[in-house]
């Protein structure tokens, strides 16, 4: 793999969810083959889709591999941070923020002057790397 980033950006309302899942695995299979893609791609609905309804409508995806590393980025418009739920077993939800964080290495949320970025990183396993 190229040592050098690579970036796709999805911005809406030119896409929805589904156009953001598809760039991200078309994006995977390209530069990133190592990753769970399954996970990531529940990360980007999940987060899409919380853009979507906790913010006045706008999302940007970021998606930025290096060589040992994959991030995804969603800026939106509100400044407020995901708060965990306790999840509702009844159809009530609460079960997204916490998947993010168990799907990714890392999960950070920074506030930007016109909103937040959720950032979520994946590190290449030790295993794959020693055999790339």
């Amino acid at each position: 793999m190229n040592a050098e980033p690579h970036v796709v950006i999805e911005e809406s309302p030119h896409k929805d969810s589904a156009g953001a899942r598809h760039a991200t695995a078309d994006f995977l299979s390209q530069y990133c083959p190592w990753v769970d893609g399954d996970a990531v791609l529940l990360v980007v609905a999940e987060l899409v889709a919380n853009a979507m309804r906790h913010t006045a409508g706008w999302w940007r995806l970021h998606l930025t591999a290096g060589q040992d590393t994959l991030v995804v980025e969603i800026d939106d418009s509100s400044p407020l941070p995901p708060v965990p739920r306790e999840p509702d077993f009844a159809g009530g939800g609460g079960f997204g923020w916490h998947m993010v964080l168990r799907l990714a290495s890392r999960v950070e949320v920074r506030p930007l002057p016109y909103g937040k970025r959720v950032q979520a990183t994946w590190m290449r396993p030790v295993s794959v790397r020693t055999a790339c």
